[in-house]
């Protein structure tokens, strides 16, 4: 029971996974984010809600280092991050975050299994590991045998699967989700949120999902509400 309790005191004590401060971003003369602050913790899935051009989209990828915010600061695991060179940047993409997005992003010239195994192999892991790693995640997502498919023989339930065994088979510490059911049915799209949020608990990532779906947000841990660039509301969900 000690132990138990000093493991909790460990984890609030800890800084979150990744964190935004007063974060700023303008695309000419509209102001996507206005002064966001946000953090998130391992094992925490926060959902990001809000109506259409609110900054929902903008915020993800600030934090994620994809585009630069105008002010402000962005951490991982207490250090920022958004001070680091484009290509230090892309090298935590590949180390530290995984990325599941609307559309799948896989690559049709490559099978399930090599999808899958891309980013590690791009980040220096032998080619047998990887191909392991990636076996194994697409078994553990309910693909096994169709490592070998290609994507355009999957169904859309079964590629954005694959892209969720992509985004976690090198263990990230942080998951980012840009409305990774938009494109599926309402319920491929709760299977597949069900997996997303299952796996990143069960490895204790840290995981922020933008969607526009008010049932699949109630799923997370936290729900926050975005409107014109700034948190309108943070509800815990679970």
């Amino acid at each position: 029971m000690v132990a138990d309790q000093r493991s909790m005191v460990q984890e609030v004590l800890a800084p979150p996974a990744i964190s935004g401060r007063h974060l700023v971003k303008n695309y000419g003369p509209h102001r996507a984010l206005a002064g966001v602050d946000i953090d998130v913790r391992r094992g925490e899935a926060v959902a990001i809600v809000g109506p259409s051009g609110s900054g929902k989209s903008t915020l993800l990828h600030v934090l994620a280092g994809i585009v630069p915010a105008d002010a402000g600061e962005v951490c991982l695991a207490g250090s920022r991050i958004d001070e680091l060179s484009e290509a230090r940047r892309s090298e935590l993409r590949r180390s530290e975050f995984g990325f599941v997005f609307q559309q799948g992003m896989l690559v049709d010239e490559l099978t399930a299994e090599e999808n899958v195994a891309l980013p590690m192999l791009l980040g220096g892991t032998s080619r047998a590991e990887a191909m392991q790693a990636a076996r194994y995640w697409l078994d553990r997502l309910g693909l096994a045998g169709r490592h070998r498919s290609m994507p355009g023989e999957l169904s859309g339930g079964q590629a954005q699967r694959v892209a969720i065994a992509r985004a976690l088979a090198h263990r990230p510490t942080v998951v980012f989700a840009d409305e990774p059911t938009g494109q599926l049915d309402s319920r491929t799209g709760a299977e597949i949120m069900d997996v997303l949020l299952e796996i990143c608990a069960e490895t204790n990532a840290a995981i922020l999902v933008v969607t526009h779906d008010q049932e699949l947000a109630s799923r997370a841990t936290r729900s926050i509400r975005i409107r014109d660039g700034r948190i309108e509301s943070a509800v815990l969900t679970a």
